[in-house]
């Protein structure tokens, strides 16, 4: 009599709370079409009254506990006909595998059933994890959340499954909740209603059951239900404003499936009952009043919230009891279909009853098209999981959830690059983090970490540091793979982070964001980011949007204490920089791309056309390839990595003097109309007087191409002259050659003398020369007053944070770091490893505008991509677009001849096969190639960049294959073809 007139009371307040909120009735769920279809009825039929309440219980697999646990599935799929199986760990393939098996052993279709609130990866090795939806309630856009859900329904399907007990609906309104917490939108009601709805639609229109969970609202618990009863103590009026709020939204969307949680809530049910055996909360509540017609599902039957004090078969009876459809992990079949079987006998439920959510359940699985069933295909099953818009999905989603919560200064992004002095610590760990090696990818910075349990001697040995550097950038990253809310660094390490000088410090929190409450003045920095997690794209994009190669939106779903506030956030416009992200992302297709250089750079290499290489391909601003191939050299076993430093050769010309030319012509310090002696008295009045830079540069001025330099120093019995060359440096012989050949001081005067002494081609046609390109370091001294290399380093390498991009890396790099080039046995008579190959940029000292640039790929790239931008980059205007357009056209067409202004373009009559760039090229595309086997090429059409470096010289220049092949070329068609 007391529990009815409570059911009453709860009735009347609800009705009236309610009357505005559902004027309408609640769409019913889609499947329940099927309820009486003709597959349901033949299947009512065959089965017994015991089968049919076999199809209420569902119970848990795995598919990495071997062949006892498969056995033991078998015998309770055959034995009791149960309605369904929910998996847990496991591999995809050992999965589809066995579900097919069960499937084929089973009188009714089996539903299969997964705990996937990010995706498979929440259950299955090899699979893909979607951000926590903690992270997702920090994403404004709720499409992206909606294509989520639309792709966790492929994939689950795609490995057997058909329901994905997702989204958590509940409101995390208690940052010490144990159990949901991270996994929850966030505190605010209507965004965990709008977020949850998204999910769910995307889910369901992917074909998958979906059920919202936990009913009627797991949020502010401070009991994991999963070893206790939770108590809940709220008003009605507060349960039905708050955590009722998100679920009722659902209902009214139409999803199609719910999951009651364990807990006791005097306020629904004044019994103590845990809500799962609740006819309060479950029939009258859930479907009297708020009108739900859709799949009851409980929490699992197996956690302590629900075990504790009832007994194994009666707490599922009591489930049945209650008016749940299905019972998930029962622990003992045979004692739950007993006791359902005893109640049945007794009146506590008829018959019908049973048989109305036997057909419901039936329903579902026609809606999943189970009558249709067939064994699922093991080919290609990680390729389809791991398909690249999968891939970028995860990785749109992780950045549209980054929020920037401090942002003095707008420090970020990082600007002027070479004002800054960068030292970062990763907090959490021993090893160099993806966090840390993304941050190399845009600026020099010195790494340290600093592990969990790191001793005060280690930790007041980065202190130690500190004063060296003008910018600190901190990562502080999980010990557990799940963001909880807690703080496990020792005692120096919260030391060290709440005595950060954070007048210089930047932060990027991978943790629980509710956990920055634990650490002191955090919310002090300059910069703060949280990331939500401590995946790989979250550390990766989080670094990326530092220095402006992505932007940031994210809106903080939570309150952290009284530091900041749900909602906090500020927005960061990026795309100033690289960004580094997936072919899809810029509109190419990944496997046309990756198998077609694969393909090409793996014949190359097995021709022996070059040990390897390194490759970077850029569309729209994003690097979407950046990979290294093959070894430094023959006959070892030390591979390229992308670090490492290639000899530009030839490509120098575009990328030394050349920028600064162009610089010092928007200036107006360089006249493309004056000649040599315009800058350089010594050449005054000489035959190359009279050609103009801009005929010059374009290499129409009848230079000839090249002065063997090197061989002026020899005798004719092959010694070197004693003028010129000695074993030994002194104030005579400061130039370095070799270790054991050292130039006399005055020698590059016989070098300028060479040059202007060289006779003139005897007509002014197309002929490619490097004799300019010889004076053009001390010309462009003489213009600005400064040291060539300081020039050029402050001016645009610096500020590009292109920090490879050099002269005499063996000065400033490890040597391993540098790829060696050939065997020179004319001139060094040694293996060139560390020093230009070129041997007149070698007596130029290694600094030339001919040769003598070494870099990686992706700093060249940085100076690439400014000319792309036509003249920008990180911000900051380097050369104006007017200039850059006037250098990168063709100047002397008439003449036949396709060359800009120091750049080389495509030929004018025809492309592709024994052409210099691609047939799909532009013609407003330009770039140089290099002699050791290097090419770069611009295409402002497509915004596309390419950058090949190679070392095909290597162990003799005489090894044209590479050539003989078209590989630079055939790799540039092939970014072509990748575009979608």
């Amino acid at each position: 009599m007391f529990l009815r007139k409570v059911r009453l009371f709860i009735a009347v307040i609800l009705l009236v709370n309610m009357l505005n909120a559902q004027e309408n009735t609640p769409p019913p769920p889609e499947f329940l079409q099927y309820t009486h279809s003709t597959w349901v009825d033949s299947i009512m039929k065959s089965l017994t009254p015991q089968e049919r309440i076999g199809q209420l219980i569902w119970v848990s697999a795995y598919s990495n506990r071997g062949s006892e646990h498969r056995a033991d599935i078998l015998k309770t799929i055959e034995k009791w006909n149960i309605g369904g199986l929910v998996f847990f760990q496991g591999d995809p393939l050992t999965q589809v595998k066995l579900m097919n098996e069960y499937q084929n052993a089973a009188k009714v279709p089996l539903m299969g059933a997964i705990d996937a609130e990010w995706g498979l990866g929440m259950r299955l090795d090899n699979t893909i994890s979607f951000p926590f939806q903690m992270a997702l309630g920090a994403i404004e856009d709720n499409t992206l959340i909606y294509k989520m859900g639309k792709e966790v329904a492929q994939q689950i399907k795609r490995v057997g499954l058909h329901l994905n007990f997702a989204p958590v609906a509940d409101v995390n309104n208690n940052p010490e909740n144990p159990v949901i917490n991270y996994r929850s939108f966030g505190e605010d009601k209507i965004k965990v209603a709008e977020k949850s709805i998204a999910y769910m639609q995307g889910m369901q229109d992917g074909g998958l059951i979906t059920t919202a969970k936990h009913f009627p609202g797991h949020g502010d618990t401070s009991t994991d239900s999963h070893y206790d009863l939770p108590q809940i103590d709220h008003s009605l009026e507060r349960l039905n404003n708050l955590e009722l709020y998100p679920f009722k939204e659902l209902i009214n969307a139409g999803i199609n499936g719910m999951m009651v949680a364990h807990l006791n809530i005097p306020a629904l049910d004044p019994s103590g009952q845990p809500s799962t055996l609740s006819k309060a909360i479950i029939t009258d509540l859930l479907k009297d009043q708020l009108g739900f017609k859709g799949l009851i599902v409980t929490d699992a039957m197996e956690m302590k919230g629900v075990t504790k004090g009832n007994l194994p078969g009666v707490v599922d009876k009591n489930a049945v009891l209650a008016g749940n459809d299905v019972l998930e992990l029962v622990q003992d079949v045979e004692k739950a279909i007993t006791e359902i079987k005893k109640a049945i006998d007794k009146g506590l439920i008829s018959q019908k009853d049973i048989d109305t959510r036997v057909r419901k359940i039936l329903a579902a699985k026609q809606w999943v098209k189970l009558n249709e069933y067939q064994d699922l295909p093991l080919t290609n099953l990680l390729e389809d999981i791991h398909h690249p818009q999968a891939l970028l999905l995860e990785r749109n989603l992780t950045e549209a959830s980054l929020t920037v919560l401090k942002n003095e200064g707008d420090i970020i992004p990082l600007k002027r690059l070479d004002t800054l002095k960068i030292m970062s610590v990763s907090i959490g760990t021993d090893t160099k983090t993806t966090f840390q090696k993304t941050l190399d990818l845009y600026s020099e910075v010195a790494h340290f970490t600093l592990p969990t349990e790191a001793s005060l001697e280690e930790v007041e040995a980065i202190q130690k540091v500190f004063p060296h550097y003008n910018l600190i950038i901190v990562g502080v990253h999980d010990d557990s793979p799940r963001p909880r809310n807690t703080i496990k660094f020792s005692e120096p390490v919260q030391s060290f982070i709440q005595a950060l000088p954070f007048e210089k410090t930047l932060i990027s929190y991978f943790k629980n964001p509710y956990s920055i409450d634990k650490l002191n003045n955090m919310e002090n920095a300059m910069g703060l980011i949280a990331s939500y997690q401590d995946s790989k794209s979250a550390q990766d994009l989080t670094a990326q949007l530092i220095f402006g190669g992505i932007g940031a939106n994210g809106r903080l779903p939570v309150g952290i204490g009284k530091k900041f506030k749900a909602g906090d956030g500020l927005s960061i416009q990026g795309g100033i920089r690289f960004k580094y992200t997936l072919p899809e992302d810029a509109g190419m297709d990944s496997k046309t791309l990756i198998h077609g250089v694969d393909s090409l750079m793996n014949e190359a290499i097995n021709a022996k056309a070059t040990p390897g290489g390194q490759l970077l391909v850029a569309k729209n601003g994003k690097v979407v390839l950046h990979k290294a191939y093959g070894l430094k050299k023959y006959n070892d076993t030390t591979k390229v990595n992308t670090e490492d430093i290639y000899d530009l050769a030839s490509v120098t010309k575009i990328s030394s003097a050349l920028p600064a030319l162009m610089k010092l012509h928007d200036e107006g310090k360089f006249d493309l109309n004056n000649g040599i002696g315009d800058y350089l008295k010594y050449f005054k009045n000489s035959n190359k007087d009279n050609a103009s830079f801009k005929e010059i540069l374009a290499h129409q001025a009848g230079f000839n191409p090249y002065i063997t330099y090197w061989k002026n120093t020899l005798r004719k019995n092959g010694s070197y002259k004693w003028s010129t060359i000695k074993k030994d440096s002194s104030a005579g012989f400061p130039i370095k050659i070799t270790s054991k050949m050292w130039l006399h001081r005055k020698y590059q005067k016989k070098i300028f003398k060479a040059i202007k002494k060289s006779p003139l081609l005897e007509k002014k046609e197309y002929k490619y020369s490097g004799l300019l390109f010889m004076l053009l370091p001390t010309i462009i001294q003489e213009i600005t007053d400064e040291n060539f290399v300081d020039y050029v380093n402050q001016h645009f390498y610096d500020k590009l944070g292109a920090c490879t991009l050099t002269y005499k890396p063996y000065e400033k790099f490890d040597k391993k770091r540098i790829v060696p080039t050939e065997h020179d046995f004319m001139f060094r008579h040694l293996p060139i490893h560390g020093s230009v190959h070129d041997e007149g940029a070698a007596m130029m000292g290694g600094v030339s505008a001919n040769a003598g640039l070494f870099s990686n790929a992706n700093d060249l790239a940085k100076l690439l991509q400014m000319y792309l931008n036509m003249g920008s980059y990180g911000g900051e205007r380097f050369i104006a677009e007017n200039t850059l357009k006037e250098f990168t056209k063709v100047q002397f067409p008439e003449n036949n001849n396709h060359r800009g202004l120091g750049f080389d373009k495509p030929y004018l009559k025809y492309r592709g096969k024994n052409s210099n760039t691609a047939k799909d090229a532009s013609s407003d595309s330009f770039g140089h190639t290099g002699f050791t086997g290097i090419m770069v090429w611009i295409d402002p059409k497509e915004e596309l960049l390419y950058v090949f470096l190679s070392n095909r010289v290597l162990p003799t220049r005489e090894n044209t294959t590479l050539y003989k092949l078209n590989t630079r070329t055939n790799i540039q068609q092939v970014l072509y073809d990748a575009i979608q």
